[in-house]
């Protein structure tokens, strides 16, 4: 059965819905409190050559600088 025009208006509002709650959610629980972290503690925060150095040596293959993730950062670990 073939779904109507205003069905798929609807499926497709759906996934647009989903994705922005999914996103709102993100933005509210991962990079909300990675950036009050970093602003209370500013020396935690890696530099953009910090960066591309480490994207070069993960793409390389490398494992040269151990991971740095936002929930190491919000729970103030070393």
């Amino acid at each position: 059965m073939a779904a109507t025009e205003s069905e798929v208006f609807r499926d497709g509002l759906r996934a647009l819905m989903a994705r922005e709650r999914a996103t709102e959610r993100w933005l509210l629980e991962q990079v909300g409190p990675a950036h009050d972290a970093l602003k209370a503690n500013p020396s935690r925060a890696v530099s953009a050559d910090q960066v591309r150095t480490r994207i070069a040596a993960e793409h390389n293959g490398a494992t040269t600088f151990a991971p740095v993730c936002v929930s190491r950062i919000t729970r103030g670990a070393p």
